[in-house]
């Protein structure tokens, strides 16, 4: 599986930060998943598939 998989708009257009509720937007080259509400965590996608776990979450810099 190309670790550059695409996620679909569909689903993003469906997942919601599960900290915040925030939107999420799709940082492709780092294969994570941005909250772009008010907490700005970072969920990684491996294997393809994104891990939407709050303890999984890289906080913001």
């Amino acid at each position: 599986m190309d670790s550059r998989e695409e996620i679909s708009q569909e689903l993003l257009a469906i997942l919601a930060c599960p900290a915040c509720k925030g939107d999420i937007e799709y940082a492709r080259e780092d294969q994570k998943l941005i909250c772009a509400g008010e907490c700005k965590r970072r969920y990684p996608i491996r294997d393809g598939i994104p891990v939407m776990l709050i303890d999984e979450a890289e906080l913001p810099t």
